[in-house]
């Protein structure tokens, strides 16, 4: 069931875009990019912890100190000894190495290991889909996500979807751009030429058909 933070991320989301899908839906949304089978491969970058996230944390040789912990909505967890500790916006191992530190005080060289265990992501890690779909919802981006891949997650175009007319909203260099992409030749038409790989931050935008 989705969290607080989840509901948020999502009102947020659709605050922010509800200018740009009115604006897509006049434009036409801009260019396409290219098809999937054409673009450059992307690596995915390091993992950034998000509220909304649980941490699997470990402390060797000292059970009392581990265990699972919820990333609060101010981007914190709260571990045993130290109190507070903000983890959002860094990478597992950082928050590891910031727990030894702090426990240094009371235990003796600490080891630390921190997994996720459950994702949400930062903004800049997800694909936020609005408009048109079964089920609009931010996803987290996982490396050489395509569109095809998101309309999966998202349960596909519902039946006013105006596919063709979705808006892919992207920063690029600090700038805002809006890219077309053909979901209607893509999920309903098997057009593999229609399918684009996605970047972490993109929003997809897709208005409904005018009668």
């Amino acid at each position: 069931m989705p969290n607080r933070s989840t509901h948020w991320q999502l009102s947020k989301c659709i605050q922010l875009t509800g200018l740009l899908l009115a604006l897509g839906a006049c434009t036409g949304g801009g260019p396409e990019l290219p098809p999937a089978s054409l673009a450059a491969e992307q690596g995915q970058p390091d993992y950034l912890i998000a509220p909304g996230d649980t941490l699997d944390i470990k402390v060797f040789d000292n059970l009392g100190l581990s265990g699972a912990t919820p990333v609060r909505p101010d981007g914190k967890i709260t571990v045993s000894l130290i109190g507070d500790v903000p983890v959002a916006e860094k990478t597992p191992t950082e928050v590891a190495r910031d727990i030894e530190s702090r426990l240094a005080s009371f235990v003796q060289d600490p080891l630390v290991t921190v997994v996720v265990t459950e994702f949400v992501g930062t903004f800049g890690q997800q694909i936020r889909v609005v408009g048109a779909t079964l089920e609009p919802r931010a996803i987290l981006h996982r490396a050489n996500m395509s569109a095809l891949d998101v309309m999966i997650e998202v349960g596909g175009l519902d039946e006013f979807a105006a596919g063709n007319r979705t808006v892919l909203v992207r920063q690029e260099n600090g700038e805002r751009k809006q890219y077309r992409v053909r979901l209607d030749d893509l999920v309903r038409d098997g057009d593999i030429t229609a399918n684009v790989l996605m970047q972490p931050g993109d929003v997809l935008i897709i208005p409904e058909s005018f009668f």
